[in-house]
């Protein structure tokens, strides 16, 4: 049993100043506000949090690695290192995402990652590709690569073993519709990304069962006054979540903003963190193609696209209160109860209440990452 109080606690129904917080193994115990502490065992850590902000452990739902490991590519105990590097910067749950590769690396790569989703490590696997527009590519390979296959998806979903949450496609493509069905019926999210979809197809996709837009407004058709494209269809759609990648690069802040008012509480961050998160500035190799790290920006050396990101997931909320001007309120849902929602993963995580998982991150007045809880145990210590 450990008790956290004099914290600002931020839950759904709103900031709790001066609350405390009771964890009990893996568990959230109970919550309750200054002046109704409970009595604590002799042995009974009690730390003071001194003001400072508790909010739930962030939740992203793409992210690639970091430490200089790749989800798609690396082995398990590799993996780890960018899983610890995310949990130390307050993610405490993530969904690996997998690049368009040849199918036999795919599967290998959802053979690797179940393990980690079996030992709780990860709460699942997200394929971005293969069945991606080549003209609206991102840093993805063209020769990967692939039109909609549902044999092969199948085979994929398989190779998963029910750890696949989420697949991004292009909907467009031929079959592509059919390929959100195939998706859906397996019980994954069908996303529309890395798509040259008009306004009109984006709608069919999410009447098929689409539900997620991948990093919206990157690698997809452009906003016209007479082809509204992807990014307004998605947020028309009350259904649907919207990915942000709030990095400063991928999005400006205005955008971000708009995104934000329109779509309330659908919008979801995320990293869409590759392996050089973590590392400095420099020239490293990305799916066997040279990238550059300027200034935390990922692009190819070869044509400047953009690849990746090196986010963190709490450099993302504290954009978004400085430069785009959300509430702290709004910016942790979209980090936390938003994305959790949108994966079916609410019931573990996104949200402190007694008997969920006691996932929390400490926050300074600066949004800075003072400590870290990941199911009751903290990940770099206690904070002083």
């Amino acid at each position: 049993m450990t008790l956290l109080h004099g914290a600002r606690l931020l839950l759904p129904t709103g900031e709790r100043p001066g609350a405390w917080l009771r964890v009990d193994g893996a568990r959230v115990a109970a919550i309750g506000d200054a002046g109704d502490e409970p009595a604590t065992a002799p042995d009974e850590p009690r730390l003071d949090l001194r003001g400072r902000w508790v909010v739930p452990g962030f939740v992203d739902v793409h992210v690639h690695g970091g430490a200089g490991a790749a989800f798609e590519a690396d082995s398990a105990e590799r993996a780890r290192d960018a899983i610890a590097h995310h949990r130390r910067h307050g993610t405490t749950t993530m969904v690996a995402s997998v690049l368009s590769r040849p199918l036999a690396d795919m599967e290998a790569a959802c053979r690797t990652l179940l393990e980690l989703v079996r030992d709780g490590e990860l709460a699942g696997i997200h394929l971005e590709g293969p069945y991606l527009h080549p003209d609206r590519r991102g840093a993805h390979d063209p020769r990967n690569l692939r039109t909609p296959d549902r044999a092969e998806i199948a085979s994929l979903l398989r190779a998963g073993d029910g750890a696949v949450r989420m697949v991004t496609l292009a909907p467009e493509l031929p079959g592509g519709l059919d390929l959100v069905r195939e998706v859906t019926a397996h019980g994954a999210v069908a996303a529309v990304g890395h798509s040259d979809a008009t306004y009109a197809q984006t709608h069919a996709a999410i009447d098929a069962g689409a539900r997620m837009a991948t990093h919206l407004c990157n690698g997809m058709r452009g906003i016209h006054h007479r082809e509204p494209g992807p990014v307004v269809a998605a947020l028309e759609r009350e259904e649907v979540t919207v990915e942000v990648i709030n990095d400063g690069f991928h999005v400006h802040p205005g955008m971000v903003r708009l995104i934000a008012r329109v779509a309330g509480p659908r919008l979801a961050f995320v990293t869409d963190a590759v392996a050089f998160s973590g590392l400095p500035d420099g020239d490293y190799v990305f799916d066997g193609r040279p990238v550059q790290v300027r200034d935390g920006a990922v692009h190819l050396a070869e044509s400047g696209a953009l690849a990746g990101s090196s986010l963190t997931m709490a450099e993302a909320v504290r954009r978004a209160v400085r430069d785009v001007g959300l509430p702290l309120a709004d910016a942790v849902a979209a980090a936390t109860t938003t994305p959790a929602q949108a994966l079916g993963l609410a019931d573990v995580a996104g949200t402190l209440a007694p008997g969920r998982r006691a996932d929390l991150v400490v926050l300074d007045d600066d949004l800075e990452v003072v400590a870290v809880m990941a199911a009751g145990s903290w990940v770099e210590g206690p904070p002083s």
